[in-house]
């Protein structure tokens, strides 16, 4: 049997855990969300067999690209989706979500207004979202937007673990594990992507030659591809082609 784990960039997986936690008031940071995973895997897997693939969107990536790290003889196939796996200098927005979630103070009130926007009756929170987020996105991802992450605790946790984000990105990239590894992982980007920039494309290409490396050309909005069901079709499509080949070797 194989086992697939998908790590998307939405915080709505990654750090709202549990009722419980938000209570508590409780904030993951990005290293504690690795840790969450980690144990996922050591309580939920350690009896099951078959290989473990790991499929990794934007900063899931880069946890993923973690979790093979740490436990390189479970992992079959790791696959980074638009991978945010370093800064990126030449974005602008990334320096302004870098110096929002510097301050407390602002993330505090940022989050309180985040929170009065949720109160807010759902057909004009509905209307707000698709004409301030995206106007292609689906139904769905709509809902999902209106339902889970204007909350308080969502977006306080949100910038918080950006926070952390910034701060552990800022490294240099892992390229001697990748090196190591090369035939177990598998990246693809965009066009144009502040959090996946052609530059990566390029400096991967550089520091692990002969990697699977492709481009995304379909216009699937690219990095938000999961909130429109034409690039969710596509991206899917593309992983179950890889994950089909590298599990018939």
């Amino acid at each position: 049997m194989t086992i697939l784990i998908c790590l998307d960039c939405s915080v709505v997986g990654h750090i709202s855990h549990t009722k419980k936690n938000w209570e508590h008031g409780r904030i993951f940071s990005l290293q504690a969300q690795i840790n969450h995973k980690m144990d996922f895997i050591k309580q939920e897997l350690q009896n099951t067999a078959g290989p473990l693939l790991l499929v990794g969107h934007s900063i899931g990536s880069y946890i993923s690209m973690e979790m093979f790290r740490r436990s390189p003889e479970q992992v079959t196939y790791c696959v980074g989706l638009y991978p945010f796996l370093a800064l990126n200098p030449e974005s602008t927005k990334q320096a302004l979500i870098g110096k929002i979630t510097e301050s407390r103070i602002v993330c505090v009130a940022l989050s309180f207004i985040v929170a009065l926007l949720g109160l807010l009756p759902i057909s004009l929170l509905r209307l707000i979202v698709l004409t301030f987020l995206g106007k292609s996105w689906s139904a769905a991802a709509v809902e999902a937007a209106c339902y889970h992450l204007v909350k308080y605790h969502t977006m306080r946790n949100i910038l918080f673990m950006a926070m952390t984000e910034f701060q552990k990105l800022s490294e240099t990239p892992d390229w001697e594990f990748m090196r190591e590894n090369l035939d177990k992982i598998a990246f693809l980007f965009g066009i144009d992507d502040h959090w996946a920039p052609l530059q990566m494309f390029e400096e991967i290409a550089e520091q692990v030659p002969g990697v699977a490396l492709s481009i995304e050309r379909e216009g699937h909005t690219t990095h938000g591809f999961c909130c429109t069901e034409a690039g969710s079709l596509w991206v899917a499509e593309q992983v179950a082609s890889l994950i089909k080949i590298k599990v018939s070797l």
